[in-house]
């Protein structure tokens, strides 16, 4: 059984050494422990001070393309060098690394495909309460849009079965963190929650320059993987509000024509026919969309065999 803990780095020639010296050695269920870093592109010596202290499997990109494609960049090279699980971590040493053995239980003992670490958002120090409220409503609302029961929707502290692994597929190029949990439970993945500890602040994240630019990224991202993966309901929803609203504008035109007193009321019958062919339409477009995204599981699927037989045979 062999474990692979991928970091994404970006200039972290400061940082790294002291979350390299924190990771586990040995971890009873696991033969081997592999690190490999992914240089997002740095401008200093991440690199080298990564192979100074004994890191033998990189990715490296010639210049910096964002969290989310190193994340992916990660798993497909972890998958390469015969990865069985997969723990991803940040380069800041934000998380307890100790926790990685509580993080990978559920995996080696099979009762999950992935699994979250749960910070303790409430208790971290370096937290402002603005971003404890943000983190808390993103988490919650995570919950309500992807059907799971995820504590802490943005922890990067995260370990993924291999099979799990090779069923992620990555769209945004801005974090993977959301994403990722709504296409597990599309998947049929089983997510487990973990509760862990973060260590003191070594610097200021870099993800977002502003709350605000993350709580509408946040929202973008929710918002296209829900269409993308919920389509039927996505559109069914909108389209049902719109035949909604035109049946109540048609029930009060019929209302006042029964009474004798329809000519008055015209506009509400047109804005009522417009609505009810909107909402019409709009369903029809549930119905090709659910269509649509039959053959993107299958693409899926034929994907996920295609890698399957790539790693067989390098193996």
């Amino acid at each position: 059984m062999k474990l692979v803990i991928q970091i994404p780095c970006l200039n972290e020639e400061k940082s790294l050494p002291v979350t390299l010296k924190a990771l586990p050695e040995q971890i009873d269920g696991i033969d081997e422990i592999e690190i490999l870093i992914i240089d997002d592109g740095s401008k200093d010596k991440t690199v080298e001070v990564a192979k100074s202290l004994g890191v033998k499997s990189f990715v490296s990109f010639p210049k910096n393309k964002g969290l989310a494609k190193a994340f992916v960049a990660g798993l497909n090279k972890a998958l390469e060098i015969g990865a069985d699980i997969i723990v991803n971590t940040d380069a800041d040493n934000q998380y307890n690394a100790d926790d990685i053995k509580k993080l990978i239980e559920p995996i080696l003992s099979n009762r999950a495909d992935m699994v979250i670490g749960s910070r303790p958002v409430n208790e971290i120090k370096h937290f402002s309460f603005m971003k404890k409220v943000l983190q808390n409503l993103g988490s919650g609302v995570m919950r309500l849009v992807s059907s799971t029961s995820v504590k802490d929707a943005p922890s990067g502290f995260r370990a993924f079965s291999k099979a799990a692994a090779i069923q992620m597929n990555v769209f945004d190029n801005y974090t993977y963190t959301l994403e990722t949990i709504i296409q597990a439970k599309a998947k049929g993945l089983t997510i487990e929650n973990v509760d862990i500890s973060v260590n003191p602040e070594m610097r200021k994240s870099r993800l977002f320059s502003n709350m605000f630019v993350y709580i509408r990224r946040s929202i973008f991202t929710m918002l296209r993987m829900f269409i993308v993966y919920r389509p039927f309901r996505f559109f069914t929803i909108i389209g049902s509000l719109f035949l909604f609203a035109g049946m109540l504008l048609g029930g009060r035109f019929l209302y006042f024509f029964i009474a004798g007193n329809g000519q008055g009321h015209v506009q509400s019958l047109i804005l009522a026919a417009v609505l009810l062919l909107t909402g019409v339409q709009i369903c029809l477009i549930a119905v090709l969309s659910e269509l649509i995204s039959i053959n993107r599981k299958l693409l899926e699927d034929v994907q996920s065999r295609i890698k399957k037989a790539d790693l067989k045979n390098k193996s």
